[in-house]
């Protein structure tokens, strides 16, 4: 006896969580059966949002049930269809501004990237990205992801300080790097002290990636004064369009602790997916709005990404005849 089974066709944004499990039973309950009885094709969407929530004292709200969410696309609820929350790994880059600039800071930036990684789930995977005028990989050839902390200290000392600020370019790598982790969860933290100077891509490519992508991006900015190029806007546009939070330090030696409230933060997110209220080709950018609340509590912070564009492999593709 034939048996088709039709699963869903995921949008790409922001991640894909639902399907793992769901292909496993499948293979499980067709282990017994002639490979030919089982016929999978994918026809249903769904958008998968990692979410932070605070409260106003900036203190990390657990305990919420899915209930306690409301989801907004441009305007309209959205019913949630999956919840969770745990302290499942994440797909981590570190992406370090290494131009000249960031010399007499770059020992302190280190060590709170170090920081970050003991205060992570020990089973994350992590890289490195250094960038000045050229974007340069830290971990060695041959290895996209560590969770070693001795070789993402060496990949954090690789190179030295010197040259311009290629930040959209370092950007762009980075979020085409993350998308080849094996973790659901992505996330990116970005630590710079000044705007792009030297780039070959704009900022409309890269604000567009990243609402293509399934990236949660953290963003630390460490500005001197007298830096012509500092430019908090875009770091802070960069986390609130993705869902993560924008740290303009007042100090460097602020540093150290945001980092590890940083790794705090991704250790307590929630996951909520929705289906989408239409699928197209289109590329048209679409907002998100998340709130969350409970009755003993008057005021909840969520962090999610704001807007996002369907990505063009996820459009919907022309069915082939069935056999």
């Amino acid at each position: 006896m034939s048996t088709k089974l039709t699963l869903s066709k995921v949008c790409f944004l922001p991640l894909i969580v639902c399907l793992v499990p769901l292909l496993s039973q499948i293979v499980a309950a067709s282990s017994n059966r002639n490979p030919t009885d089982l016929t999978i094709s994918t026809d249903v969407d769904l958008v998968v949002l990692d979410v932070g929530v605070k409260d106003a004292k900036g203190g990390y709200v657990s305990g919420l049930a899915k209930d306690n969410f409301h989801i907004y696309e441009n305007g309209k609820p959205q019913p949630a269809k999956s919840f969770s929350h745990a302290d499942i790994p994440v797909t981590v880059g570190l992406v370090i501004d290494n131009s000249g600039s960031m010399g007499a800071k770059r020992a302190e930036v280190i060590t709170a990237a170090l920081t970050f990684v003991h205060a992570s789930n020990p089973r994350d995977e992590m890289f490195v990205v250094n960038f000045n005028d050229k974007v340069r990989p830290g971990l060695p050839q041959g290895v996209p992801f560590t969770d070693d902390e001795e070789t993402l200290r060496a990949a954090l000392w690789k190179g030295a300080s010197a040259g311009r600020t290629a930040l959209y370019d370092a950007l762009d790598y980075s979020l085409r790097h993350l998308d080849k982790g094996r973790m659901d969860k992505k996330t990116l933290i970005v630590v710079s002290d000044g705007g792009d100077n030297v780039s070959k891509l704009r900022w409309n490519e890269i604000i567009r990636r990243v609402q293509e992508s399934r990236a949660t991006i953290y963003t630390i900015g460490i500005f001197d004064e007298n830096n012509s190029d500092r430019n908090p806007d875009i770091l802070r546009r960069l986390a609130r369009v993705s869902g993560g939070e924008y740290f303009q330090l007042r100090e460097l030696t602020e540093v150290v602790p945001v980092c590890r409230q940083i790794a705090s933060d991704i250790r307590n997110r929630y996951t909520l997916t929705y289906t989408p209220p239409h699928m197209d080709s289109g590329q048209t950018p679409r907002s998100i709005r998340v709130t969350a609340s409970t009755p003993s509590r008057t005021r909840l912070i969520v962090h999610t990404r704001t807007r996002y564009i369907m990505p063009e492999r996820a459009a919907a593709k022309p069915k082939e005849d069935e056999p």
